[in-house]
């Protein structure tokens, strides 16, 4: 089991990349994201709308309080940050954990954040986006097997060279670009 959690959730400021954060955990292969911070139903309602139409039982999830996430945690606890070893270096030993919780920072992280995870691990040690890190981070974790996933959902792309093909159970509606 992989799960996400992202800390300090801003309505205002993070809708975008709170939302991109949980449709990457979910397309790169983990079970569920909890959000920390301000409680947002739009944000937890739109990425489970993705999940139920595209499949493949992904589950978003508020917690109040990350702290409390962590130390309930059964598995290891891998803290994405610029400043941790290279993920490169991580990748073999967070392939063998069994329940794995990716943290991933918000506007400030708490430096105890460092101390209570199992790994500090950074995808560069150059400021960029959270939402690279996690797919980067996750990719090295399942070796690319997540981008071969089924997903068994209602709406399906097809890979082809030119063009869009899009199946699409009956009654399930429009994909919007």
């Amino acid at each position: 089991m992989i799960a996400v959690l992202r800390l300090g959730h801003r309505i205002m400021r993070d809708k975008r990349i709170s939302t991109h954060l949980g449709l990457v955990a979910r397309a790169f292969g983990a079970d569920v994201i909890y959000y920390s911070g301000e409680k947002d139903e739009s944000l937890l309602a739109s990425i489970d709308s993705v999940s139920k139409r595209w499949g493949g039982g992904f589950r978003t999830e508020y917690r109040k309080n990350w702290r409390e996430v962590i130390r309930e945690w059964p598995g290891q606890v891998c803290h994405l940050t610029m400043y941790g070893l290279p993920v490169d270096d991580c990748a073999k030993e967070l392939r063998e954990c069994k329940d794995l919780l990716v943290v991933v920072g918000g506007a400030k992280v708490p430096g105890d954040l460092y101390e209570a995870a199992d790994f500090n691990v950074s995808v560069s040690t150059q400021p960029h986006s959270e939402v690279s890190a996690l797919s980067i981070l996750l990719d090295r974790v399942f070796e690319g097997k997540e981008l071969k996933k089924d997903f068994g959902g209602d709406i399906q792309v097809i890979p082809c060279k030119n063009g869009k093909n899009v199946k699409m159970k009956e009654g399930v509606g429009e994909v919007y670009e």
